[in-house]
């Protein structure tokens, strides 16, 4: 059972399935439907009998590539929400890489200042070589 919001339009197709037009495309054939009526009471049904099956098959196809256009324009959304966490998830990780290192950095230079402190307090002193 199909269910139908206001503002939709069940048309059969020619292939019988019921097809729910988007707004869009509703008025679109709106108004090209009131011509074809105006074409009809002025010259005979005859004149729009052969188009009429083609505009209505231009018309879903023009309905089912607004509707392909709407998904994908959701998709490119959520992509673009995925991207900007990415980035700020990567430029925090960065932040956090560049802190670790100054800190493994310092904690070294403390340790090189904290050796060379106890070795010249113990008066180990490496021997100086001279060449003669």
């Amino acid at each position: 059972m199909d269910m139908m919001t206001e503002g939709e339009t069940v048309y059969n197709s020619h292939d019988d399935s019921h097809v729910v037009m988007s707004e869009k495309v509703q008025s679109l054939a709106g108004s090209i439907y009131q011509e074809f009526e105006r074409m009809i009471s002025r010259y005979d049904e005859d004149v729009v009998k052969d188009l009429m099956p083609l505009v209505v098959n231009i018309l879903e196809c023009l309905d089912l590539a607004y509707t392909e256009n709407q998904e994908h324009e959701v998709e490119v959304e959520l992509l673009r929400e995925d991207n900007e966490q990415l980035v700020t998830q990567y430029e925090r990780e960065k932040q956090l890489r560049k802190t670790s290192e100054q800190v493994s950095r310092q904690q070294q230079e403390e340790q090189s200042r904290t050796h060379a402190a106890s070795r010249m307090h113990t008066g180990t002193h490496r021997p100086i070589h001279t060449q003669t």
